[in-house]
């Protein structure tokens, strides 16, 4: 097939869970087919048009520099979006540039398949009756989430304009596309009931058994770790709500129990955290992920607002350790608690489930192992990539 892939970012560096899982999945895809790949180049990727040709055959790179969110271009788009019938979170990537290239690879060029990845792209799309949307969130149910946690009455006012606003939008680009990819069954049975369709199929997420597989001996790292952005809200949230609410029962019985955050672009927030404690560790952007996970304890998971599925988790179980999260960071996934991870979804249950890990390594070791098992069975890429491949085939253009 000829596939037209549509993204907003490029995939390297692969430091985002969605990056991740379009990566893997179109490095299977890429040597049965031909895949034309247009997305946005941002300042911070200038490198990634070297690893292309990992997942590509042909690339078409439309620069775009995106205002801080603590920049007065920002504030200016902030503003400018009440007038809006769009939610900021998608409007601000509108780009006639982007628009007019994929107006003319589709005018010049038979395609058999266009994939729309995410929600972002389809406003640069002119015609969404032939695309696949490849949706790795109920967008609606983040912002919508992120309305419920607010406690400042303007932020919660502004999340539920955002949320409304994104309905609309999400709702009718769903009706549109000829079908729709999610990743869970629980995102795919939202997006049934509450935007009204019915083509939409579910392409689990996988993890790459051999690349998370520890070593013999690991350097320690310390007790608690968090995988993720530290730029995207569900993510801040995530960790502030943790070292709020948590951390201190936590400390009760192990004052000296140290988190590291691992992930891209901390917020200034988050970075404020290791100035105040010094057992918290904000690393940054890292070439790898994994030495944090192999030389932790028990990897947390302690989102309150999110949709699709948390890569961060079956990461986590690769490189065997195990895992402490909460309903909506587990929500979406083929594990069970206590079999495969601890849930837990108030305060105290959240520090007594990491306090029982931390104290028992025995405990840890035998976790740790039934989920390895568990995912090892279901959910490798190559078994992923084959499932979206009979999605595309089986809506290619005729």
């Amino acid at each position: 097939m000829k596939i037209l892939w549509v993204k907003s970012d490029f995939l390297h560096p692969a430091v985002a869970g969605s990056r991740i899982r379009t990566l893997e999945i179109l490095k299977r895809l890429r040597p049965r087919h031909e895949i034309h790949y247009a997305a946005f180049l941002y300042p911070d990727q200038a490198d990634a048009l070297s690893s292309c040709s990992e997942y590509s055959s042909r690339t078409y790179p439309i620069p775009l520099r995106v205002a801080d969110k603590r920049s007065l271009t920002f504030a200016f788009q902030v503003a400018a979006s009440w007038l809006s019938p769009l939610p900021l979170a998608v409007s601000r990537y509108r780009s006639r540039k982007m628009q007019r290239l994929l107006a003319a690879l589709r005018s010049t060029q038979r395609f058999d398949a266009v994939v729309c990845d995410f929600l972002v792209p389809a406003i640069n799309l002119t015609d969404l009756s032939e695309c696949i949307l490849f949706q790795h969130n109920v967008e609606t149910l983040i912002w919508q989430r992120h309305h419920q946690e607010a406690r400042d009455p303007l932020r919660k006012f502004y999340f539920g304009l955002q949320a409304r606003r994104m309905e609309a939008l999400e709702s009718r680009i769903c009706r549109q596309v000829a079908h729709i990819i999610a990743v869970s069954e629980a995102d795919a049975g939202l997006m049934r009931s509450r935007f009204g369709i019915s083509h939409v199929s579910v392409v689990p997420t996988g993890v790459d058994l051999d690349f998370f597989a520890p070593p013999p001996a690991a350097a320690p790292v310390g007790d608690l770790v968090f995988v993720g952005a530290m730029d995207w809200l569900p993510n801040i949230d995530a960790i502030l709500f943790f070292v709020r609410e948590i951390l201190p029962l936590i400390r009760r019985q192990r004052p000296g129990c140290t988190l590291t955050v691992a992930g891209r672009n901390p917020a200034p927030e988050i970075r404020a955290l290791e100035r105040r404690d010094p057992f918290i560790h904000i690393t940054g952007t890292v070439e790898d992920i994994r030495p944090y996970l192999w030389g932790s304890a028990v990897s947390i998971v302690p989102l309150r607002i999110g949709g699709g599925t948390r890569l961060k988790i079956y990461e986590s179980m690769a490189a065997r350790i195990p895992v402490v999260s909460t309903r909506v960071g587990a929500e979406g996934l083929d594990v069970r608690s206590p079999d495969h991870f601890l849930l837990a979804d108030t305060p105290a249950a959240f520090a007594e489930a990491c306090l029982e890990l931390l104290e028992a390594p025995e405990r840890r070791a035998e976790l740790a192992s039934a989920a390895w098992s568990w995912i090892a069975e279901r959910y490798s890429w190559s078994r992923i990539a084959a499932r979206f491949e009979e999605i595309l085939e089986r809506y290619r253009r005729g």
